[in-house]
């Protein structure tokens, strides 16, 4: 079993007001991620998913390849997991 991470990534382009924050909540439960997805200000999506890295990187290749909204581009940041989340949600 590989050790977990935490995948902190942001979605830019046309992401919001097109379902992206429910296709990710799915993808990342089907994966047996944790963590969550909000909308943010300057009209990127945050994604905060922690697991195992195979499965972050699914995550990852799901969302690019989904056809919901416009990605435009995808900036990651790879941390330690903190063990926080129970499940996966969709924050306000």
């Amino acid at each position: 079993m590989e050790e977990k991470k935490r995948l902190c990534a942001y979605l830019q382009g046309r992401v919001q007001g097109v379902g992206m924050r429910y296709f990710v909540r799915s993808a990342a439960e089907s994966l047996g991620l944790t963590g969550f997805v909000k909308n943010l200000d300057d009209g990127r999506v945050e994604i905060t998913a922690e697991g195992e890295p195979e499965a972050l990187n699914k995550l990852l290749e799901v969302i690019e390849n989904s056809g919901v909204g416009h990605i435009t581009g995808i900036e990651t940041e790879w941390k330690e997991p903190t063990g926080d989340f129970c499940g996966f949600r969709i924050e306000r």
